[in-house]
């Protein structure tokens, strides 16, 4: 399926998925139609281990909304928005991959809060970051509010929200907004190396992992111990772990299914 404004790529096992509308990746409604069947698609591949979320330009991952699209909008028309958005997240937070995210340049709004629910984030150093939606009356709402006060705590999610500032990649990375910080000429290769690393470990315990951290995660302790021994009992079970299990013992490199 051909997309107008996301860009897919695939190289040694790492999907790229790339936000494409110059000139600053200003998301309106055709340009977030295409965000879910991108994913979907890229992550249904076979020869893709690991998703990355990445932009194609390199002074912006994303401006956010397109500012202009909510000119006029009736209330209807904008639960519509945020019920899109809502499912989009759920959708990259139920991916079985692993979710990176590659962020150059301004990450705003929308952007940003798409990588909020990806597995870890890698910045570039001159990277800005920042959640202004305060400054035009509204809330990040792809579940934005929900993912920063689980990611970077309670009173750093407040100062963020409350500001509307952005920040370098330097303070994202003190707060635990971003979780590694490279000069911008190396940041797509350390991804893509990172992921490489990933797509050699078993598929199935890479998505155990996922289930136990992104659903337990999110419940009381004992709810997600319920979590972990499904999917303990299930890895168990499976012909990656006897095959882990005797590769371990000989003494040699693992053959994944």
């Amino acid at each position: 399926m051909a997309f107008e404004f996301i860009e897919l790529d695939v190289r040694a096992s790492v999907g790229w998925f790339r936000f494409n509308r110059p000139p600053v990746n200003a998301v309106h409604w055709e340009m977030l139609d295409e965000f879910v069947p991108a994913l979907q698609e890229l992550a249904a591949r076979p020869d893709v281990k690991v998703v990355v979320i990445a932009s194609a330009l390199e002074r912006y991952f994303s401006s956010g909304a397109d500012i202009s699209a909510f000119k006029d909008t009736e209330p209807g028309r904008m639960q519509h928005w945020i019920e899109k958005t809502h499912h989009l997240a759920r959708v990259i937070r139920a991916l079985d991959k692993p979710v990176l995210a590659a962020i150059r340049g301004v990450a705003v709004g929308g952007g940003l809060e798409m990588t909020l629910h990806a597995d870890l984030r890698f910045a570039a150093e001159d990277a800005r970051l920042g959640q202004p939606e305060i400054n035009i009356g509204f809330i990040p709402p792809i579940a934005g509010t929900q993912s920063l006060v689980r990611l970077i705590g309670r009173s750093e999610a407040f100062r963020m929200l409350y500001g509307g500032d952005l920040m370098d990649a330097a303070a994202a990375l003190r707060i635990g907004l971003v979780d590694s910080v490279s000069p911008s000429e190396q940041l797509i290769d350390d991804v893509q190396a990172f992921g490489e690393m990933l797509a050699s470990k078993p598929a199935n315990a890479l998505a155990a992992i996922r289930r136990c951290l992104i659903d337990g995660g999110g419940q009381t302790f004992d709810a997600g111990m319920e979590i972990e021994k499904k999917q303990a009992v299930d890895l168990a079970a499976h012909p990656n772990f006897e095959e882990g299990i005797a590769a371990f013992l000989d003494k040699r490199k693992p053959n994944w299914v």
